[in-house]
């Protein structure tokens, strides 16, 4: 699996629903009709491609499902993009961001490359003999450190790691847990329940936590959700039961954001006893 959820700004309050995804967008609601979701059979992509710069208007008739599926965007992250929450209602004539809002950042490491550089001029060579040209090598990047987190973290599951996190790519923003069905899903830190339902293709049975105005997680492809949006959770409640909603097989697709975005949920979870 390896859906995801990129870019959004969880700070403020409000009511526990309008908190998964903060408050809707607003753009030239006017009095149209609105527009909710029907259940879609088209697959949704698991690659999300964003279009920097670029924007959808929505018209008459479409739903936040189809305006992704027809830009490669991964439904959820255009919901969050846009801080567009569940039920995932949009309106005629709204403007969707087809990109996270930080994309200045997100752009540069993403599409600029840095070429290797020749130096010009290289000294006369003596006839017969032929100079190569010096090459610079590009900086070596070096890799970000994760944000410092204040919350005790515990493992959603147990089972085996059988995806991990990459930075960068849109299919593994989070770490896939593949156990049994059935078997207990359990809140990975205190927090509040801010969404529990299956209104995003692609995620199955869902349930986000909400831990403080900085860190959720994501639990996606239960088979069954045991705790309802506004629900105070502790960390290590069960939560959920594992399952293969919108998967090929029984697993747990698990994820921590910081701000919204995605970070390695590796760097926080404790070391496994296994």
């Amino acid at each position: 699996m390896s859906a995801s959820i990129t870019g959004l700004d969880f700070r403020g309050s409000g009511r526990a629903l309008a908190t998964v995804l903060l408050a809707m967008l607003v753009a030239g609601c006017g009095s149209t009709r609105v527009i909710r979701a029907p259940v879609s059979r088209a697959p949704a992509p698991h690659v999300s491609a964003p279009k920097y710069g670029a924007t959808a208007t929505v018209r008459q008739g479409q739903t936040l499902y189809r305006i992704a599926v027809e830009n490669g965007i991964s439904p959820l992250d255009l919901a969050m993009w846009n801080t567009v929450p569940p039920p995932y209602v949009i309106y005629p004539g709204q403007r969707l961001r087809l990109y996270p809002p930080d994309h200045s950042a997100a752009r540069s490491s993403a599409t600029t490359t840095v070429a290797p550089r020749i130096t010009t001029a290289p000294p006369r060579s003596p006839v017969g003999s032929v100079r190569a040209p010096t090459v610079v090598s590009p900086p070596v990047q070096q890799p970000t450190a994760p944000p410092s987190s204040s919350l005790t973290w515990a493992w959603p599951a147990d089972g085996t790691i059988s995806s991990r996190y990459v930075a960068g790519e849109p299919t593994r923003q989070g770490i896939d847990i593949t156990g049994a069905e059935g078997q207990p899903i359990r809140a990975a830190a205190d927090g509040v329940v801010v969404y529990s339902g299956s209104g995003l293709v692609g995620y199955g049975e869902l349930i986000i936590v909400k831990h403080n105005d900085a860190w959720l997680s994501a639990y996606g492809h239960n088979r069954s959700r045991m705790v309802n949006e506004g629900q105070r959770v502790t960390a290590g409640q069960q939560i959920a039961q594992m399952g293969h909603t919108g998967a090929a097989h029984d697993l747990l697709h698990f994820e921590i954001r910081f701000n919204g975005k995605p970070v390695d949920p590796m760097a926080y979870l404790p070391p496994r006893r296994d």
